[in-house]
């Protein structure tokens, strides 16, 4: 079953690991991990239709649902979470659903990716439709639970994008936009959470960022939908706001506040020098865009 999967091949690399000094095991280690974003590289032109889809998604105010299971999961959990602090969205936006349920993400559901059945289970709960995109996560690219959730959206008529870490994959035949990262054998032998698990950390970086940045949560390069929901936030909230424009802190500051601490609508309001309510109005014509906004009211 698994004889044809790069994943689970042995690295003649690696062969001596147990023998080998721990600075061996560690040259070895960073050795192979240079490989990754070189197999990432190559995958960049199915990454960028999924992404354009995604964009297409979020704007008609549908959802993006990572499924998956084990550490595959987790890294969607993950992505999915970190989105609503980065971007502002929320959580009902982007959404991570792991093989076993939450209790999974830190401790291991023995046999919770082996049902396709679960799946569907799992995402009847969204009530799936054709404004959703679910893309399903598995490093060997054959997880049952992850081919049953794809088969599940599709019936749904959802879009279907996969990432898998091997090639011909079986869950790459249930998606609309496959993504295949040959990221070869492990170091240690089949665990899956070290190249594939950093291949799929990337991919989802690069998924779930351009994304954002395609649907206006992005000024220049700054996370100007952050939100502040702690200390750190909110002076990064300052520091956005003084990058955007140009002021000193105190200006960043004042303003931020009057504007009902948004970031977005602080930079429009000194940029084209208007009033909280009219900086939320140009941002809601220009769909989010900053710079669209400040045009149109120019």
């Amino acid at each position: 079953m698994f004889d044809h999967l790069g994943t689970e091949g042995r690295n003649d690399k690696s062969q001596r690991l147990d023998e080998i000094s721990i600075s061996e095991v560690l040259t070895t280690m960073n050795e192979e991990d240079l490989s990754v974003p070189e197999a990432v590289k190559d995958a960049i032109p199915a990454i960028e239709p999924l992404v354009k889809e995604v964009i297409h998604v979020l704007q008609r105010e549908g959802r993006l649902i990572y499924v998956g299971a084990g550490t595959s999961g987790r890294l969607g959990v993950l992505d999915a979470v970190e989105c609503r602090p980065t971007f502002g969205v929320p959580s009902s936006v982007v959404i991570g659903q792991m093989a076993g349920g939450s209790s999974a993400f830190t401790e291991a559901v023995e046999g919770a990716e082996d049902s396709p059945q679960a799946a569907a289970e799992d995402l009847k709960e969204w009530e799936l439709t054709s404004n959703d995109v679910v893309i399903g996560l598995a490093a060997s690219g054959r997880t049952p639970y992850v081919v049953g959730a794809l088969q599940y959206a599709r019936r749904c008529e959802a879009v279907t994008g996969s990432v898998a870490c091997n090639v011909a994959a079986v869950i790459s035949e249930y998606a609309d936009y496959p993504i295949e990262v040959n990221t070869g054998a492990e170091v240690l032998t089949g665990s899956t959470r070290l190249k594939a698990g950093t291949a799929q950390k990337l991919v989802l970086n690069m998924i779930s960022t351009s994304a954002m940045v395609g649907i206006g949560k992005v000024y220049e390069n700054l996370m100007v939908d952050v939100q502040a929901t702690n200390e750190k936030l909110y002076k990064r909230s300052h520091r956005i706001i003084m990058e955007a424009t140009g002021v000193e802190e105190e200006t960043a500051v004042a303003t931020f506040e009057a504007s009902g601490q948004h970031v977005k609508t602080a930079i429009v309001m000194i940029l084209a020098d208007v009033t909280a309510k009219d900086a939320r109005n140009m941002l809601n014509e220009a769909n989010g865009f900053i710079k669209k906004a400040i045009r149109g009211g120019a």
